[in-house]
C-alpha cells in the first residue's frame, strides 16, 4: 500500500482536497517519520536534518486546514495542507532562529521574513526548523552544537549546504518540500548532494523582506522538492515582491503560473556547455564529468543543440572578488564583538577578513563582480540555458572540509569542491540542479542548468522534460 510520503506534495494535496487524506494525519506521519528516522533528540544516531521541531503548532494549523477543506472552501492553494520545513537562516516568529550559531542559540524573533509568511498563507504547514552551518558560510552543514547533516543516500558522507537539513529532510522523505536559500550555491548543492531537484530563482523573484539583511545581492530564497513540479508549485507560493524590496524580477504574465510552465512544450533550445570551472586548484572528479556527458547526450536525444562554450568563467581574479565580497558579508553578523569568540573557525576567518577590508578594497570588490556579471550574462546570451556540474566532487564525507585546517585551510577546499555554483549568485540568474546520475555507490550526482535572467520558465520547462525522460521519484536512498 502506497504510504503518504511516496507521493508528490501536489498529489498529496489533491486527496487533500478529495478528502482521501487529511491535514492532520498527514502531519502526524511526517511527525512520526522525523522521531524515527531523524532521532532529533539523539544526534548521534539520527540525520541531523532538523534542529527544531514545532509539533503542537504544525498540529494547529493542520486542524485549520481540514477545516477550510471541511468548508469546501474554493480558494484553496495547490499545496493546501502540505507539511513542509523552514530553513534555520530565516525569520520565523515565535520560533527559535539559530542561524545555526550557538551565538544566536536564544534568539526568538517576533517577526517572520516575508517568504515564511507566503509559504503559510499558501497553506503550506511547517513542522520545524532544518539545520544550516554558522550563519550559512559553508557548504556543508556541520554547525557546533549539533550533529552533521547526514546524507541520507549514505550517512557517512555529508549532505551539502547550507540548506543541508532542508535537502536531508525532503530526500529522506520527511517532508515533501523545504525552504532553502543560496548565496553561493546553497540550494543547488544539497540538492546534489541529496538527489533532489532545488531551483536558485532570479534575484529579486522573492522578497527578501523585512531586513534584506545580504546587502551584497547574493542570496535568493528557493525551494527544494523531489519533483519538478512539486519545486513549481513552491516557487509560484513564494514569488512576489513587496515595497521596499531592493530587487525586482519581472512577473508572470496574468494568469501564467510557474507550476504551468512544466507543462509547456518546448522546441530545440541552443544550450551551451562548460565542464572546466576556470576555479584554481579544482579538479574534477571522473564520476561528475560522466554526469556531465550523461546530461549532454540526453539533452541531444531530446532534440536540443548542445555545444561546448570557448571559455570558463571564472578567472583568479574573479575568485578574488568574489571572496572579498563573501568576506565582507560577514562584517554584518549580528552578534557583539565580545560573542566573537564563540564563533566557529571559518565564521570567524571570513568576519575577521572583512573586518580588515578599507573601504576601497571592498567597494572595487564589488565593482569588479559587476562588470564580471555583466561580462558573462553577454557572452552566453546566445544560448537558451547553459549546462554545467554542480561541483567538482561527489558528495563528501563527514569531516572532509577541515581535514587540512580550520578557517583558511576549510574555505580552499570549499573553493576547490563548490566551483561552479557561485557565478549565478553574481550573475543574478536562475539556475538548477537536477538529479540525473547515480554512481555504482548510490551516490547522486546533480547536474546544474542556468537560465537567462528572469527566465525560470525555460528551466522548469526543460527540467520537466528531464524528468518525464529519465524519471527519479522511485529512487529512494537506504533511510527511506
Amino acid at each position: 500500500m502506497t504510504q503518504p510520503h511516496e507521493l508528490p506534495a501536489l498529489e498529496q494535496a489533491v486527496a487533500i482536497r478529495e478528502r482521501a487524506l487529511s491535514p492532520v494525519e498527514l502531519v502526524e506521519h511526517y511527525l512520526d517519520r522525523i522521531t524515527a528516522i531523524d532521532r532529533p533528540d539523539d544526534a548521534s544516531a539520527g540525520l541531523g536534518a532538523f534542529f527544531t521541531i514545532t509539533g503542537d503548532q504544525a498540529r494547529e494549523q493542520a486542524a485549520d486546514a481540514e477545516r477550510a477543506v471541511l468548508a469546501e472552501d474554493d480558494d484553496l492553494s495547490p499545496l493546501h495542507g502540505i507539511p513542509t520545513a523552514l530553513k534555520d537562516l530565516n525569520l520565523t516568529a515565535g520560533v527559535a532562529t539559530t542561524f545555526g550559531s550557538v551565538t544566536m542559540h536564544d534568539f526568538v524573533p517576533d517577526v517572520s521574513d516575508v517568504v515564511v509568511d507566503k509559504l503559510r498563507a499558501a497553506g503550506t504547514i511547517s513542522l520545524g526548523k532544518t539545520a544550516t552551518p554558522e550563519f550559512g558560510f559553508p557548504c556543508y552543514t556541520e554547525p557546533a552544537f549539533a550533529g552533521p547533516a547526514r546524507n541520507p543516500w549514505d550517512v557517512e558522507r555529508l549532505s551539502g549546504g547550507s540548506s543541508g537539513g532542508a535537502a536531508t529532510a525532503v530526500a529522506a522523505g520527511l517532508v515533501p518540500i523545504a525552504l532553502g536559500s543560496d548565496g553561493g550555491g546553497s540550494i543547488r548543492i544539497p540538492a546534489n548532494c541529496c538527489g533532489i531537484f532545488g531551483i536558485k530563482p532570479s534575484r529579486g523573484r522573492i522578497s527578501s523582506g523585512p531586513l534584506g539583511a545580504d546587502t551584497t545581492g547574493l542570496s535568493v530564497n528557493g525551494p527544494l522538492a523531489r519533483t519538478v513540479r512539486d519545486a513549481a508549485a513552491m516557487l509560484d507560493a513564494m514569488a512576489g515582491m513587496v515595497q521596499g524590496d531592493p530587487y525586482w524580477a519581472p512577473p508572470l504574465l496574468d494568469g501564467e503560473t510557474f507550476l504551468a510552465c512544466a507543462d509547456r512544450s518546448l522546441g530545440r533550445l541552443r544550450i551551451g556547455r562548460y565542464l572546466e570551472s576556470g576555479m584554481p586548484g579544482a579538479a574534477v572528479e571522473a564520476e561528475v564529468e560522466r554526469a556531465w556527458a550523461a546530461t549532454s547526450a540526453l539533452l541531444e536525444s531530446l532534440g536540443h543543440e548542445v555545444e561546448d562554450l570557448p571559455t570558463p568563467p571564472l578567472t583568479a581574479k574573479v575568485v578574488d572578488d568574489f571572496e572579498t565580497v563573501w568576506c565582507l558579508s560577514g562584517t554584518t553578523l549580528p552578534i557583539s564583538d565580545s560573542q566573537a569568540g564563540d564563533l566557529q573557525p571559518l565564521t570567524a576567518y571570513l568576519r575577521d577578513r572583512g573586518m580588515g577590508l578599507s573601504v576601497k578594497q571592498a567597494m572595487d570588490a564589488l565593482y569588479a563582480l559587476r562588470i564580471f556579471a555583466r561580462k558573462w550574462v553577454e557572452e552566453t546570451a546566445g544560448y537558451d540555458v547553459v549546462l554545467a556540474p554542480v561541483c567538482s566532487m561527489t558528495p563528501r564525507p563527514i569531516g572532509w572540509f577541515g581535514q587540512d585546517g580550520a578557517g583558511a585551510p576549510d574555505f580552499e577546499r570549499q573553493k576547490r569542491y563548490a566551483a561552479y555554483t557561485a557565478v549565478y549568485n553574481v550573475t543574478g540568474q536562475p539556475a538548477v540542479s537536477v538529479p540525473l546520475y547515480w554512481t555504482e555507490d548510490g551516490l547522486p550526482i546533480g547536474s546544474m542548468l542556468v537560465g537567462r535572467p528572469s527566465d525560470e520558465a525555460t528551466l522548469i520547462a526543460l527540467s520537466a522534460q528531464l524528468e518525464e525522460a529519465q524519471p527519479w521519484l522511485e529512487r529512494r536512498p537506504p533511510v527511506w
